[in-house]
């Protein structure tokens, strides 16, 4: 499991490391993509063939679900981790998730997520004050 909060400097190759507590579960690639709130989606490629299967399942015939795939399917890149455990971010996706210097690493279960810090920080901040009201939403799921 992924898990875990981890400040870094990007290195002027676009390179960041990834935390060496989520290398072993990563193995030597991942599948980075556009996530959510404005971060970076970082799959091992075993959980990535899972969320394939699952994204097949979309009906192609709603919008949604064809923008969704779209848009998440042309961003995917596969990035290899190399011997210093760094991975080197594709232009875009720096762009999209606003990444220029410090970021976050954070491990979510099944995948990593990579802020810009400012992005993060923001995030984390606002989420801690509504925590609670979020936790007790969370029943709502069966937690």
């Amino acid at each position: 499991m992924l898990m875990g909060e981890y400040r870094h400097n990007m290195d002027t190759k676009g390179r960041i490391i990834i935390p060496a507590k989520f290398r072993e579960e990563l193995g030597p690639s991942l599948v980075l993509t556009r996530g959510l709130d404005g971060c970076l989606f970082g799959y091992p490629m075993s959980q990535w063939q899972v969320l394939q299967d699952k994204l097949k399942q979309l009906p192609l015939a709603k919008k949604d679900a064809r923008s969704f795939v779209r848009f998440f399917y042309s961003a995917a890149v596969e990035v290899e981790i190399d011997k210093q455990g760094r991975i080197n971010i594709p232009k875009t996706l720096l762009e999209y998730a606003n990444i220029q210097k410090e970021c976050h690493v954070i491990g979510v279960s099944d995948r990593i997520e990579i802020w810009s810090s400012e992005k993060w920080e923001s995030f984390a901040e606002a989420a801690e004050e509504t925590f609670e009201e979020i936790a007790e939403n969370m029943i709502d799921f069966g937690l």
